[in-house]
């Protein structure tokens, strides 16, 4: 691996099973970590101590993804801690499911609020403070091919990162930072598994070539090189999927 003890990434969603892999692999390729979260404090507590310990660097820094205030407190951090950002992996979201006919608004506009908002707000703080030379790691999901039903109101605030990502790469003409997004396919985390049967599951698996579900590893490669090596990837969608489609 490629040692980056230059470069200092900020991971929201860090407690999350993605999140936390992300953490781990560009802590293990020398980024100073600044690992966010929303609730699961005690869990972000666990990885900061863990990467201290294998004598990384990393801090917790809380926050709303949707709050402005909030989040450029995070940034905050990170530029006192460790002198400013040049990497931002931004897999917070919200993942609730229900037919399109069936979901109560109330739900759907959380799910905005979260995905959408959330990553409105954190891209355009990057686009105002992460360094040249750095990268914008966004999270969509191979659901907006798949097309699995009861993910239509992720699939759609999905869509919106998608649109949002491949413009803002472009907006950030002439400062050598990429802008990306992650799509990963059916991951075994946490946040999968809730509420689905193993026939489920071994159904939704058996979708890819592959045969098997991603782990939340698999993704922390993808952002590991789209985060270092990957400069000559911009504006663009990785499919993270297993082959799904």
């Amino acid at each position: 691996m490629t040692n980056h003890s230059d470069r200092v990434a900020l991971v929201t969603g860090g407690s999350g099973g993605i999140g936390r892999a992300a953490v781990e692999r560009l802590a293990a390729e020398g980024y100073s970590l600044v690992v966010h979260y929303a609730a699961g404090r005690d869990r972000v507590d666990e990885i900061v101590r863990a990467v201290t310990a294998a004598g990384g660097r990393a801090i917790p820094a809380g926050g709303d993804v949707a709050d402005e205030s909030a989040m450029a407190e995070v940034f905050d951090t990170a530029e006192r801690e460790f002198g400013g950002v040049d990497v931002v992996v931004h897999t917070a979201g919200i993942m609730p499911l229900a037919p399109v006919a069936d979901m109560d608004l109330e739900t759907f506009d959380r799910v905005q609020r979260t995905n959408v908002r959330g990553t409105f707000v954190v891209d355009q703080l990057s686009a105002r403070r992460v360094r040249d030379g750095g990268a914008i790691i966004n999270f969509s999901t191979s659901v907006t091919r798949l097309q699995i039903p009861s993910y239509g109101a992720y699939a759609a605030s999905k869509g919106a990162v998608e649109a949002l990502t491949l413009i803002l790469a472009r907006e950030l003409r002439g400062r050598d930072i990429t802008v990306n997004a992650v799509a990963p396919g059916p991951t075994a985390t946490p946040l999968f598994f809730e509420g689905k049967t193993q026939e489920h599951v071994d159904q939704i698996a058996s979708m890819n070539p592959m045969e098997r579900l991603g782990t939340p590893a698999d993704i922390g490669q993808a952002v590991a090189f789209l985060a270092g090596p990957a400069r000559w990837v911009n504006g663009q969608v990785l499919h993270v999927n297993g082959g799904a489609a």
